[in-house]
């Protein structure tokens, strides 16, 4: 089985090639055609290699964006079904996935580790948005493509950062609990962060997002906890399956966000493309170093660093949806979700061969650990 999957790996090498060859004659065709198989033997072959199978749901996501930009009309309609409609249904899945993972010993954090909760709370908040401010003032985007930076810059951290902060060996239980908090503050902070940095590029009723970030976010995830609470010892199988399940919604959102707005990829993706590179590097740097700032050990502000750079692309492109814009607001989630994974991906593995020597930090609770290790990395 060893060789087979390393004759796949060797395969998708050679298919890669013979991609590259045939759209320089311009096959197009036979050059998408062939990038289907190209990501089929990758997808498989990577499994021969244990550094190669961290970057696994890295490779999923760059199969989905790129296959949606060849094929953009297979993704946005299925027989007539109109693929948009499935996002928020999604997101209320992973929400409801995440609260099935969540108990109690997770807002006690908050008491036993107030500083580095408080800190990444803050962090989280002010310097993704700020920053995406400022790129738009940069880079003059349309209205609607700027008003979309800002929206990844006021939503808070995703699960996926629970998972990198995982692999990346840093402190789990605080990374769960800022994921939690941020996730339960974001019907609130999120509108009034959308209301003060991007009313005046589009129309924003903050009470509206309120409401709808509420039915997105807030009511699955209470219902997930409450699952939890009764029925969580009963269905272990559960949580080792939301994560899975988690990652394929996310893939999944990605793909229909950018065949959505292909055209507009197209004219300004290298923009756009280079405004998340900078978005995300800037929030892992400041992530990092003010949580140093404030005195936090180096293992806390690596898992600082991720939960800030890390943003839930998945609630963006839902509350683009809500409004009506999923195509021009959505894009920027969907390229900055893409980005951030390879990134997180690279990041967390570099940091995993690269431990710290630091404090020993407070930790919540090690249950939760388990869940993560069913992961395949």
């Amino acid at each position: 089985m060893q060789k087979l999957l390393q004759s796949l790996l060797w395969l998708s090498l050679l298919t890669l090639l013979g991609v590259i060859v045939l759209f320089q004659l311009n096959f197009a065709m036979e050059a998408k055609i062939l990038t289907c198989i190209f990501f089929v033997f990758l997808l498989a072959g990577i499994n021969a290699s244990e550094f190669m199978k961290g970057f696994s749901f890295t490779i999923w996501v760059i199969a989905a964006a790129t296959l949606s930009m060849m094929f953009p009309s297979y993704v946005t309609d299925i027989g007539g079904f109109k693929t948009e409609v499935l996002i928020v249904p999604l997101i209320q899945l992973i929400m409801f996935g995440m609260g099935t993972t969540m108990g109690v010993k997770d807002f006690v954090g908050v008491l036993k580790m107030p500083k580095g909760v408080l800190i990444g709370l803050f962090l989280q908040f002010t310097i993704m948005p700020l920053i995406a401010f400022s790129l738009t003032q940069l880079f003059s985007f349309p209205p609607e493509i700027a008003a979309g930076v800002i929206l990844i810059g006021c939503v808070p951290c995703g699960v996926s950062s629970n998972i990198l902060n995982f692999l990346s060996k840093g402190n789990l239980a605080l990374s769960i609990t800022l994921t939690s908090f941020a996730t339960l503050m974001a019907p609130f902070v999120t509108p009034i962060l959308m209301e003060k940095f991007a009313g005046q590029l589009i129309p924003i009723d903050a009470l509206s997002m309120m409401i709808s970030i509420g039915k997105m976010i807030f009511i699955p995830l209470i219902a997930g906890i409450i699952f939890n609470k009764f029925f969580g010892s009963r269905s272990p199988w559960l949580n080792a399956a939301m994560p899975l399940v988690a990652m394929a919604a996310n893939v999944f959102i990605i793909a229909v966000i950018v065949a959505a707005g292909r055209d507009s990829l197209l004219t300004m993706g290298f923009t756009l493309f280079l405004a998340a590179f900078i978005h995300n590097g800037m929030g892992y740097f400041l992530g990092y170093w003010g949580s140093r700032l404030f005195k936090l050990n180096k293992r806390d502000s690596r898992t600082v660093a991720i939960e800030v750079g890390l943003q839930n692309g998945g609630m963006a492109a839902g509350i683009a949806y809500e409004l009506g814009r999923a195509a021009t607001m959505g894009l920027y989630p969907a390229i900055f979700g893409t980005w951030m994974d390879i990134s997180g991906s690279f990041l967390a593995n570099w940091w995993r061969k690269n431990p710290v020597d630091d404090i020993k930090p407070e930790t919540i609770s090690e249950e939760k650990i388990p869940d993560f290790e069913e992961i395949p990395t």
